[in-house]
């Protein structure tokens, strides 16, 4: 009896620790902010130099941040993988598309009875263009955002790729099912104001708000804190120079987010995830402590997938760095735990909770990510044919592809060296048979 009290006690520990109004836990709202094509070399708090990105510092120096987070190496795959807890061979159709039927984070937290927004870059319904072979067959049979369970949405690329527009300056995105333009103004600059504004109608029940970005992907353009903003007719000059002008206002959007909160008086009741999609632009290059570093949007290697992960919620998160693995694929187990309707047993996603992590509980192997599992192929898709498909699993250290060719990530991490079966030592052969292992556990089909 006394064991399994205990058992109780603990369990409850969780539920007791949230804030409590009226006597009852308090359900916490979630701000979810997706950047879009950023590595760890971006951001200060991971040692970058390059670009000022002090909202996103305090978040991680008052937070968590997670040393060893990766996601998918282009936008979609990431993307699918977050919006439904599967890997990219159980969700994948073509670039650009995520399955109409699929159950989406929205789903989950609009059955938990929360609030739902959505607010940034969509590309989740019809990418390729018209003309582009096999296009007929794949155009528009992506899930639109209103079907996607949220209650509000205000989007880039929602329609067509044709008919999307620009999502920087003279933006146009569909809003709540009408289709909009500004004239004179900036996107990013729209769909924070919408998140705001959402923020401060729903402040008396719970909500959940997911924001990916567009900031800073391609074209790289002025900002508005840019001095070329100012000249109107430079306002479409795409220049790599504008990239530090885009990671900045980046970060200072982020900001107006968390200020909005704090002025709502729900900073202790809200948790804030920062992750991004993928690795920095294959043409930028970025100084950090540790050297310079190239951007590998794209690529299967550390620079195409090691991202930023920063969670911060006052009260419950105590500032930490943290080395357990994340995948894009563990947002939604994450997020159910932190709003205290976890996950049952036997649910089918791919994602594991690293919920325990944010609030420094200790957490039993079974629970904890050992190795993250990834199924790369962006294609079909308008301009992915130069791209093949990769699969692999990998550790903190070792990353093993399904061809059979083993890395040393730590002494390798631009994987120029392969270890191949024939010269394995002791070490890597016990290295090899646990990857393949993963591998092999994940083989399966949609």
């Amino acid at each position: 009896m006394k064991f399994i009290s205990a058992i109780v006690f603990a369990c409850s520990l969780v539920v007791l620790s949230l804030p409590v109004i009226g006597g009852e836990p308090n359900p916490p709202n979630v701000v979810l902010i997706m950047a879009d094509d950023l590595g760890i070399e971006g951001i200060g708090a991971y040692g970058g130099l390059s670009y000022q990105t002090p909202n996103i510092d305090a978040l991680a120096a008052t937070g968590i941040r997670f040393d060893h987070a990766h996601a998918q190496p282009l936008c979609t795959n990431t993307r699918l993988q977050l919006m439904t807890g599967l890997h990219n061979n159980r969700n994948w159709i073509c670039f650009g598309i995520l399955d109409p039927k699929a159950k989406t984070i929205g789903h989950y937290l609009k059955n938990a009875n929360y609030k739902t927004c959505i607010a940034g870059k969509w590309q989740l319904q019809s990418y390729d263009p018209p003309g582009f072979p096999g296009a007929e067959q794949r155009r528009g049979i992506g899930m639109h955002p209103k079907d996607a369970g949220f209650d509000h949405y205000s989007l880039f690329h929602s329609l067509h790729t044709e008919d999307k527009g620009s999502r920087y300056a003279n933006p146009t995105w569909l809003e709540d099912g009408e289709l909009k333009t500004d004239r004179g103004g900036y996107g990013p600059d729209r769909w924070v104001n919408y998140i705001n504004d959402f923020m401060e109608r729903e402040r008396d029940n719970p909500f959940f708000v997911y924001y990916p970005m567009a900031l800073p992907h391609w074209p790289m353009t002025p900002s508005p804190i840019s001095d070329d903003w100012a000249d109107n007719t430079m306002r479409f000059d795409e220049d790599t120079r504008h990239f530090r002008s885009m990671v900045e206002y980046m970060d200072q959007l982020i900001g107006s987010i968390v200020n909005k909160v704090d002025q709502l008086g729900l900073r202790e009741n809200t948790l804030i995830i920062f992750y991004s999609d993928n690795g920095t632009h294959l043409s930028i290059t970025s100084q950090t402590k540790n050297g310079d570093v190239a951007g590998g949007k794209g690529l299967p290697t550390d620079a195409g997938t090691h991202v930023p992960l920063v969670a911060n919620w006052p009260g419950q998160i105590e500032p930490a760095v943290s080395n357990t693995l994340v995948d894009s694929t563990d947002m939604i187990p994450t997020i159910m735990e932190a709003i205290q309707q976890p996950l049952k047993s036997g649910h089918g996603l791919d994602g594991i909770s690293f919920f325990k992590e944010l609030i420094g509980q200790n957490r039993q192997p079974s629970e904890t990510r050992q190795a993250i599992y990834s199924y790369y192929d962006p294609r079909p898709g308008h301009d992915k044919d130069r791209f093949v498909k990769h699969v692999s699993a990998r550790d903190r250290r070792w990353k093993l592809y399904e061809n059979g060719k083993l890395f040393d990530i730590d002494a390798d991490v631009l994987e120029q060296k392969p270890i191949l079966a024939a010269v394995d030592t002791e070490e890597t052969a016990k290295v090899r048979k646990r990857l393949a292992a993963v591998l092999a556990a994940n083989e399966v089909t949609k």
